[in-house]
């Protein structure tokens, strides 16, 4: 009881030993502690303009996901695929489309529609324009160093153009136009053949037409006649050679024929002509003279002087 008496004055002691130390401060003030009046106002009108602003961009973002149909494979009619991007439907492109390669479906065909023209570049790695491909409203253009154009089946060339010429790499070249085909410089070709039951024609209107060969030019009609017509004057020439006629039958017709007058009365019975002699003028005109015992053509040469 002596030892509790003891602590209880030695705590007392201490806390009024503490207590006088103290410095008391005369006309002290309190401030509340926190936001009152027009602040707290304020940060509630803040706080619920937030979250109104937060429903509203919420309901925009569900608006465009259900507008634009974002789903997990892409957006709308636009799926992303392991191979690529896949558009699905009509697509429009407001600038450059950059693509490695563009494939339609299997049962669509791919179609490319522009209001103006539509265009296809190629380019090298250092940007410059290699090919051109123009489709208009009035000309299909292309622009390249050489085009192609390939068969399906095999790959072959069936036509290529480029600066030097242009080789057709068909089988058959077929012109339907009425007018035929209009070459402005010469044409080779080693065989020139009509479609089968057809006529074979080659003429120049207002002009020549000239066949040339350096090792011949032969004519042949196995199955036909061969029929030359000209309106003035016809020349078989050889230079060097020999003009043959090889025939069974060799008619001249429309030869002029000379008069020939008889020297003896006993020649009289031969009034009715039918065998004639061959003639040549000088100038290498041929007549026909009425035969005779002799040679009648030089009695009947007056032909000859009118020539």
């Amino acid at each position: 009881m002596a030892f509790s008496d003891h602590q209880m004055t030695r705590e007392q002691y201490i806390l009024a030993t503490q207590h006088n130390n103290l410095p008391r401060a005369e006309n002290a003030q309190l401030y509340p502690v926190g936001i009152y009046g027009w602040r707290k106002r304020c940060l509630y009108f803040f706080v619920l303009l937030l979250l109104v602003t937060m429903i509203v961009n919420l309901a925009m973002t569900i608006w465009i996901l259900k507008v634009m149909n974002f789903t997990v494979d892409g957006m709308g009619n636009l799926r992303v695929t392991k191979k690529g991007i896949r558009l699905e439907g009509i697509s429009e492109f407001l600038l450059p489309l950059y693509v490695k390669e563009i494939h339609s479906r299997k049962d669509s065909p791919l179609v490319l529609q522009s209001d103006r023209n539509v265009t296809v570049n190629a380019r090298n790695h250092m940007g410059q324009l290699t090919g051109q491909l123009t489709v208009g409203a009035d000309a299909v253009e292309a622009q390249c160093k050489r085009f192609e154009v390939r068969a399906s089946e095999d790959g072959r060339v069936l036509f290529s153009a480029d600066e030097d010429e242009i080789t057709i790499g068909a089988e058959k070249l077929k012109v339907t136009g009425t007018e035929g085909a209009v070459f402005g410089h010469s044409v080779e070709t080693p065989h020139i053949r009509a479609e089968p039951s057809q006529d074979l024609r080659l003429e120049s209107p207002t002009r020549s037409l000239i066949m040339e060969a350096p090792r011949g030019v032969q004519v042949s009609a196995a199955a036909g006649d061969f029929k030359a017509t000209c309106r003035k004057e016809l020349h078989l020439q050889s230079t060097e050679g020999e003009i043959f006629l090889n025939a069974d039958t060799i008619r001249l017709g429309n030869l002029p024929t000379g008069s020939f007058s008889p020297s003896s009365p006993s020649s009289s019975s031969h009034s009715r002509q039918t065998v004639y002699e061959l003639c040549v003028c000088p100038n290498g005109k041929l007549y026909l003279s009425p035969a005779g015992v002799g040679s009648t053509c030089q009695s009947s040469s007056n032909i000859c002087l009118w020539s």
